[in-house]
């Protein structure tokens, strides 16, 4: 059985997949590789695709590129997730970025619950036409008790205005 792992932090410019491909020569025609470009510039979209023949090979792998330079970027590698449902038509199987704690401030009554990344950070795209007015938008509620996990992007500054909002509720 096949093993994809997932090739990230590459240059987003034009990459050629032998580019890549001579990175990995030394693994043997067993290892291929597969580039993920912009449709419209061509250039790269900053990861890419490895796939080998099993979990050993894979870990190998992992254990010798991770971090090796690729036109002065470190390239990471990791094992690819697998694709869902909504991810026929384009790759999308970037590994999801671990998460962190999640922020609820509550004051008094009410509560402030900082975050906007769906669980596991992946954000879904809307199926419905965007041209048309007035079309009804769901929203999730949330309550006291649910986990709230920010865009970990934003952690740090999530923090800071947790930290703001407390020490005015303490005023």
């Amino acid at each position: 059985m096949s093993i994809r792992l997932y090739i990230g932090n590459l240059p987003k410019e034009e990459i050629d997949r032998q580019e890549l491909q001579a990175i990995f020569a030394e693994e043997g025609d067993a290892v291929t590789t597969k580039l993920i470009k912009d449709r419209k510039t061509g250039k790269c979209r900053g990861f890419g695709f490895l796939t080998v023949n099993n979990d050993d090979q894979a870990d190998k792998i992992i254990e010798k590129y991770n971090g090796q330079l690729f036109k002065e970027n470190p390239i990471k590698l990791e094992k690819a997730l697998p694709r869902t449902k909504g991810d026929e038509g384009e790759e999308q199987a970037q590994p999801q970025p671990q998460v962190a704690k999640p922020v609820t401030q509550s004051s008094g009554g009410g509560s402030v619950a900082t975050g906007g990344a769906k669980e596991g950070g992946r954000r879904e795209k809307s199926k419905k036409s965007r041209r048309g007015g007035g079309g009804s938008r769901e929203t999730a509620t949330h309550t006291d008790n649910e986990a709230i996990r920010p865009d970990p992007r934003w952690a740090a500054e999530l923090e800071k205005l947790r930290e703001m909002l407390a020490a005015q509720a303490t005023n």
